[in-house]
């Protein structure tokens, strides 16, 4: 077994591979940038090498400071995590000449799996069926035009060397093709260094499911089932779940046969995965073979009861695999939600800043016997850079079925706290109270078609109003007869707390009375239903749990201003419980219109500005492209909502903007 491994990544997955190498007795080496000097991956490593300035390109992605860490600190292993240099065929070859074990597949593998094009003609000769597409190189915009015509729109524009959504568009005519072509050229020469593209037909209504493999050197190759990763947004996962809802047994099993003949082919060790596009009829289609760990690999690990990092570890280091297929049982029901920091109140765009405020759930198996799990890389206080990936977190849950997993992950989501910037866990708990997802009717498409316009928060329905109106009166009470205790106030001026109220939330208005009966407190609504209500509140908490009519809610609360804010479920909203005077009041208070932007560009999102198309005095039409703002690696094409003119352009390209400053004017 080896004695030091060191982990040539960061965030995250860097400190889920040093906590199995800890419990293995393994001694472990972080490398950092500039930006994660603090970062919490240096703080739980054994040693730590600083490998250079904050961009990836320049420290993380440099095979030599990945080396000249491993000089200096005598590692005798290595394992790349996923991104950066997993998939890199050289930094494996380098190692292999450095005398150091690379905790992965062999490079032949690596080199025939990473590359998509080459990838899909083996995959076809190794009997696995293949999506129709042109797997040869690319020149330029026009002929990726001509021959996404003569595949058929609509079509999926993919880097050759591609992964994480980065370097694929989706196009359904010409225009859409070449410019989704050049996009994705962009994006794939910056996150991978190769600009190679290739194209292929785009399924419709698709699930995107994977097959999770694992092989030593001793020719063993057996599948650990399947994760379904059809919830997408701009090509990225957002949430997984093992097993999927929506393979039998037939399909899983002639999956799991092909993607271990494909690794069999190749000659494959380590974990490994293979992603297959799943149509209505369960037809499935090769896409491509990851040769590392996944992101999502802890809805296998939670299903199967495996650690597939000490796995990975383990065959590395020359072992067996000490089980066979039969022996691999999937029980119960595991999900992934991905925490990013991006703002889903303003489409998804990124999000950074410090995180003034991180308390996740507690975990552990709870007290229903579902299990929480929650693998990250930041710490409260710690920043968000505009560097890297903007994932914060992988909140997994796993319950004795799926109803129970997603009821447990419902739960988990609304006790995460996050504070300081823009996060989606709104947007996850929205989801989780969805119909369609509960039934497990799930596609690529599913965010697209669910959230047609964006996600402009969760509108609560009649009971969940009620509900939130008892828990802000609660908190009202709870704040009113504290004020009413301070000492030193006048005698005949004391606060005198009362239990009629008027509660305004969501557009919805409710007359209420407080009170305390012998089987404890209750708040009465005008029409006489009452609702019983006990909490833990108190002035100061901002996370607390409510019963509400015997419903247990973990409720987010806030005080802002003189209203109270409250999110559960993915509803937020700011509730006001005022006495029926000062509400009769409120009422003829005018109501304050927003500034009129219409005649802006505004920057989304902290970001370069790479790119500005237009100048002033320029007419441009709807959908026309004006500039291209690139952050956490992605690049984001801004266009024109309505045909207008130009007036000024206020910034030139190569400027760092933060949300909001001023892009360009039109008349």
């Amino acid at each position: 077994m080896f004695k030091k491994i060191l982990i040539a990544n960061r965030g995250e997955i860097a400190c889920r591979v040093i906590r199995t190498a800890k419990k293995l007795g393994i001694a472990t080496v972080a490398v950092y940038s500039d930006a994660d000097r603090d970062a919490m991956h240096v703080r739980l490593a054994d040693e730590a090498v600083h490998i250079g300035p904050s961009p990836s390109s320049q420290s993380y992605i440099v095979i030599d400071k990945i080396l000249e860490a491993i000089r200096k600190t005598g590692a005798d292993a290595v394992h790349p995590g996923y991104g950066f240099l997993s998939e890199n065929a050289a930094f494996a070859e380098a190692l292999e000449k450095e005398g150091v074990a690379f905790i992965g597949p062999p490079v032949k593998a690596i080199e025939a799996m990473g590359d998509k094009i080459t990838s899909k003609k083996l995959a076809a000769k190794a009997g696995v069926s293949t999506v129709p597409g042109h797997m040869g190189l690319i020149e330029d915009a026009d002929e990726a035009a001509r021959i996404a015509s003569s595949i058929g729109f609509p079509v999926m524009i993919k880097a050759s060397a591609g992964g994480g959504g980065k370097g694929m568009r989706i196009a359904w005519n010409e225009r859409e093709a070449r410019e989704g072509f050049q996009s994705s050229k962009n994006e794939a020469k910056s996150s991978f260094g190769d600009d190679r593209i290739f194209i292929e037909k785009f399924v419709t209504e698709p699930r995107h499911i994977e097959i999770q493999v694992l092989g030593d050197k001793h020719g063993n190759t057996l599948y650990l089932g399947e994760r379904e990763c059809s919830i997408q947004r701009r090509n990225q996962k957002v949430i997984e779940e093992a097993p999927s809802p929506f393979l039998d047994e037939t399909t899983r099993r002639a999956m799991g046969e092909q993607a271990v003949a494909l690794a069999k082919a190749v000659g494959y060790h380590s974990a490994g995965t293979v992603e297959f596009i799943v149509d209505a009829e369960r037809n499935f289609y090769f896409l491509e073979m990851n040769t590392r760990l996944q992101v999502e690999h802890p809805v296998t690990e939670l299903v199967t009861g495996l650690d597939l990092v000490e796995q990975m570890i383990r065959v590395a280091a020359g072992e067996k695999l000490s089980f066979t297929q039969d022996d691999v049982k999937l029980e119960g029901w595991a999900i992934e939600s991905r925490l990013y920091a991006e703002d889903p109140y303003r489409n998804f765009l990124p999000s950074i800043g410090r995180l003034t405020r991180y308390r996740p759930p507690e975990e552990g198996r709870q007290d229903d016997d579902t299990v929480i799990r929650n693998d990250t890389g930041v710490f409260e206080g710690g920043e968000i850079s505009m560097y890297y990936d903007p994932m914060i977190a992988k909140l997994c849950a796993w319950g004795p079925d799926r109803a129970q997993a997603v009821e447990a992950m419902a739960k988990a989501l609304d006790a995460f706290e996050v504070e300081g910037i823009g996060h989606n866990l709104p947007f996850l708990s929205a989801v989780m109270q969805q119909e369609r997802f509960r039934e497990g009717r799930l596609t690529t498409a599913y965010i697209a078609e669910e959230f047609t316009d964006g996600f402009q928060g969760v509108t609560p329905d009649e009971a969940a109003a009620m509900k939130l109106a008892a828990v802000a009166v609660t908190v009202n009470q709870a704040l009113q007869e504290r004020a009413s205790q301070i000492s030193g106030t006048i005698g005949n001026h004391r606060r005198i707390v009362g239990h009629d109220w008027v509660t305004s939330l969501a557009e919805r208005e409710f007359q209420m009375t407080s009170g305390v009966s012998a089987d404890g407190a209750y708040v009465r609504f005008a029409d006489e239903r009452a609702i019983s209500v006990a909490s833990d509140w108190v002035p100061g908490r901002t996370l607390a749990t409510f019963n509400i009519d015997n419903q247990s809610m973990a409720v987010k609360v806030d005080l802002v201003g003189t209203g109270i804010r409250l999110r559960w479920r993915g509803i937020d909203v700011v509730a006001r419980v005022r006495s029926p005077r000062v509400a009769e009041l409120a009422r003829l208070m005018p109501k304050k219109l927003p500034p009129d932007t219409s005649k802006m560009l505004l920057c989304p999102m902290p970001g370069v500005v790479t790119s500005i198309t237009v100048k002033a005095g320029d007419t441009v039409e709807a959908g026309q492209s004006l500039a291209v703002v690139e952050a956490m690696k992605m690049e984001n094409i801004l266009r024109a909502e309505k045909r207008a003119t130009v007036k000024r352009v206020a910034i030139a390209a190569g400027a760092s903007l933060a949300v909001d400053e001023l892009i360009m004017e039109f008349e």
